[in-house]
C-alpha cells in the first residue's frame, strides 16, 4: 500500500506545486474581455474604459472583443464555454445573467454554476427616448398618448430579453398601454432607427443617447433610475413623472468560467477592485452569486407577467 500512495501522493503534490507556479506567473499572455454587445453600447464602453487599466496592473494587453447577438446570451455562452485558465473574462449582464434564466427554455449556460463573478461593473441607467415627431414630452404624457391611441405604438430594443425590452414590458404592465415590442442586435441600430422616426421609442443606455438627446435627435422622457443622473440632472425619473415606484438599471458583472484556478480569480478580483469596479459593497465571489439569484427572481415576475416564460 505504501508502495502505491507514496508515487501518488509525490504526483499529487508536484501536480499542486505547478498550479501554484503557474497562478504566480499568471498572465504570460494576452486575455480576452468578450463583450456580449456591439460597439456603441454602455457594455462595450464599460469594456473599453476597463481594459487599458487592466492591462497596465496586469502586465498584459486585454483586448475587448465584440459578441453579440440574442440579447447578449451568445457572448455569455462564449464567455461560459471558454477554458477556465483566467485567459478569457466576460462581461456578463443583467439581460443575459438575470431576465434570460426565465424567458428561455433552455439557456446553453447555467447563470450561477458555470461562472465565477469578480465584480460588478456598475448600475447602468437608461434613458425612455422618443423621435421629436412623437407628440409627447413627458412620461405622463406618453401614457395619455398611448390610452387614447390604442395599438398604435412601438418601441425598439436591443433584443428579445435585453433589458432595453424588459423596461418596456414593465413601463406597460405599470401603466396599462399598449405597445408593441421591435427588437434589435443590439442598442445602437435600435437607436439609430429612432433618431430616423422608424421607431417611435426606447429605452437605450446612456452613453450613445445623450449625445443624441442633447444634439435634439431625440427626446428624453425620463430615466429608469429613481434617482437622477449627475451628467443629465435635468432628465426627471419616470417615477417622478407619471410612473410611481418604477426603478430598474441594467448592470455588468465581470466573470471568468467556472473552474478558473482561485489563485487567478483572486488576482483577477484584486486588480479589479483596485480600479473601483464594486459599488454597493458587494465584494466577494459569494455575495455576488446572491446577489444574481435575487435578480433572477426578481425578473421572473417580470418576464412571466410580460407572458415571455420560456418563449425563446
Amino acid at each position: 500500500m505504501r508502495r502505491v500512495l507514496l508515487p501518488m501522493l509525490t504526483g499529487l503534490a508536484v501536480a499542486a506545486t505547478a498550479l501554484g507556479a503557474q497562478a504566480q506567473e499568471y498572465p504570460t499572455r494576452q486575455i480576452t474581455l468578450i463583450a456580449p454587445w456591439p460597439a456603441g453600447g454602455a457594455v462595450d464602453a464599460l469594456c473599453r474604459a476597463v481594459a487599458p487599466h487592466l492591462s497596465d496592473r496586469l502586465g498584459k494587453s486585454v483586448v475587448v472583443e465584440n459578441r453579440p447577438g440574442a440579447g447578449s446570451v451568445i457572448g455569455t455562452a462564449a464567455g461560459a464555454k471558454a477554458a477556465p485558465d483566467g485567459y478569457t473574462m466576460v462581461m456578463a449582464g443583467s439581460g443575459s445573467l438575470a431576465i434570460s434564466a426565465t424567458m428561455y427554455k433552455k439557456l446553453p449556460y447555467d447563470p450561477v454554476k458555470d461562472f465565477v463573478p469578480l465584480a460588478l461593473g456598475g448600475r447602468i441607467p437608461f434613458v425612455l427616448v422618443a423621435n421629436p415627431s412623437l407628440p409627447v414630452s413627458s412620461v405622463a404624457e406618453l401614457v395619455q398618448y398611448a390610452k387614447e391611441h390604442p395599438g398604435m405604438l412601438s418601441f425598439a430594443s436591443g433584443g428579445p430579453g435585453s433589458p432595453h425590452h424588459l423596461y418596456g414590458e414593465l413601463l406597460k404592465s405599470m401603466t396599462g398601454i399598449e405597445m408593441t415590442h421591435v427588437p434589435y442586435k443590439g442598442s445602437a441600430p435600435a437607436l439609430t432607427d429612432v433618431i430616423a422616426g422608424h421607431v417611435p421609442l426606447l429605452f437605450s443606455d446612456t452613453v450613445p443617447s445623450l449625445p443624441q438627446i442633447r444634439e435634439g435627435k431625440v427626446r428624453a422622457l425620463g430615466v429608469s433610475t429613481a434617482i437622477r443622473l449627475p451628467s443629465a440632472p435635468d432628465i426627471p425619473p419616470i417615477a417622478e413623472t407619471g410612473v410611481p415606484g418604477f426603478d430598474a438599471a441594467g448592470w455588468g458583472m465581470f466573470a471568468v468560467p467556472a473552474g478558473t484556478p482561485k489563485e487567478v480569480v483572486s488576482k483577477l478580483q484584486a486588480q479589479i477592485v483596485k480600479l473601483g469596479m464594486i459599488p454597493g459593497g458587494i465584494a466577494s465571489s459569494e455575495e455576488l452569486e446572491r446577489f444574481i439569484a435575487a435578480e433572477i427572481a426578481r425578473w421572473s415576475k417580470v418576464v412571466t407577467q410580460a407572458g415571455l416564460a420560456g418563449t425563446e
